[in-house]
This record gives C-alpha cells, structure tokens and sequence, in this order.
C-alpha cells in the first residue's frame, strides 16, 4: 500500500522519536536523570543522524524554546509551531505542515508527556536542583524548562527528496 509523503515524513518522524525515546529510557533507568542528561547532550544528535541515513533523508528537532542554541526555529519553523499552539489551545488535532517544492519538507509537533517534566518542566518542583545545576553548565542559554505535560515542545522537520 502506498504511503503519502505527508505520512512518509510522519513515519521518519516517528521512527526517529522512538530511536530517541528507548535510548532516552535506559539512560534514565540506567544513570537517573543527570545521567540522561548527559546521555542527550551527547548522543542525541549521533542517533537523529543515524536515523536520518537510514531513511535517506534530513531530520532535525527545533523549538521556539530551545535547550541548544542549533535547535532554534527559523520563521518558517515557527509560524508552524505558533499554528500548532493555537490548534492544541483549542482542542484540535495539531495537523501537519508539508511542502514539496524539488525538496521535500514535513513539521510534526512534538509534545510532552510525564518524563519530559525531569529535565523540561517547573524548575524546583519538577526539576531536581542537580539536574538544574547541569542544565545551566551543559546549556548556558537554555530556554526549554517550564513545560507542563501535553505541551507542544517543539517540532521534527523532515526533508528529503
């Protein structure tokens, strides 16, 4: 069965998020959270990238509250991410963003769930004062805390050809 190419970046999305999502989970059950931090200042870039080759295409994670300065949203990036906002603000479905101009291009939101909240959330009631310590020396300009839960994060963009 054919697959559209709106659901084809959807699918690159998706395996990259899971990719992330089980690597995410040892660490934490191996390290705790500091642990897993570190784990994601270190290795989530190697394991996009990975996915990426694997499925012959460019996948990124952007924010319009980044924790690293390379994952800040360009204009287009975050006109869709303020979109996506005001669709989960109102109870909608965040829908899709694609465009096929020569290149390829899909934005799938990313939101948070309860995990996120140990290194994303409230600092001091769901952030311990450790990992906020690492946080402020791993990423000195960060602006990705203060997330509640089904929150839009930020976004996967997928290119390809």
């Amino acid at each position: 069965e054919e697959v559209s190419d709106v659901e084809r970046g959807k699918l690159m999305a998706l395996a990259t998020k899971a990719t992330l999502g089980k690597n995410l989970m040892a660490a934490l059950q191996n390290k705790g959270t500091d642990g897993a931090l570190a784990f994601c200042n270190e290795r989530a870039y190697p394991l996009t990238d990975s996915v990426a080759q694997l499925k012959n295409a460019r996948i990124k994670r952007v924010s319009d509250k980044n924790r690293n300065p390379q994952n800040a949203a360009n204009a287009d990036e975050l006109a869709y991410i303020q979109q996506a906002k005001a669709q989960l603000a109102s109870g909608e479905e965040i829908a899709p963003f694609f465009v096929a101009d020569g290149l390829k291009r899909g934005f799938y939101p990313i939101l948070t769930n309860q995990m996120c909240m140990q290194c994303h959330g409230q600092p001091q009631t769901d952030i311990a004062p450790s990992t906020m310590a690492l946080i402020s020396d791993l990423y000195p300009a960060d602006k990705a805390v203060g997330y509640g839960v089904n929150e839009l994060r930020g976004i996967w963009v997928v290119e390809w050809e």
